[in-house]
């Protein structure tokens, strides 16, 4: 993600709607997962929320990464303090393009991580509160 620049404010003054993706909430547990933190985004959604653009937040639930209740409680905090979250997702993380990453020659980082089961979506949106 890039800062925020005047054409990118200029997009989002006629934008309805944004699905922003929250790779994790720790800042250092973010540039680990997918190497650069996540200072750019969170501030990102700061700045939809205090002008008015409605969002919907996404985050990939990954088993024993992205799932742990501290950081799904901290999750829920910073949402909670925006003011135009229409809609909270939870994807549940699989391995089905993991063969790409083979096909290309390169390093699939989270190998050996299981799928997210519907126990553990139902899990997190309970600490999340949403339905």
């Amino acid at each position: 993600m890039v800062p925020l620049n005047a054409d990118i404010k200029k997009l989002l003054s006629l934008t309805d709607l944004v699905l922003l993706d929250i790779k994790h909430i720790d800042s250092q547990k973010c540039k680990d997962l997918v190497g650069f933190s996540n200072e750019l985004e969170l501030a990102f959604a700061s700045y939809l929320s205090d002008n008015g653009i409605d969002m919907w937040i996404r985050q990939v639930l990954i088993p024993d990464i992205t799932d742990k209740k501290e950081d799904l409680l901290k999750l829920k905090d910073f949402i909670d303090r925006l003011k135009t979250v229409k809609k909270v997702e939870l994807l549940p993380y699989h391995d089905m393009g993991k063969f790409k990453w083979k096909k290309l020659g390169l390093t699939y980082s989270l190998e050996g991580v299981r799928n997210a089961s519907l126990e553990d979506v139902k899990r997190a949106k309970k600490v999340l509160g949403i339905t």
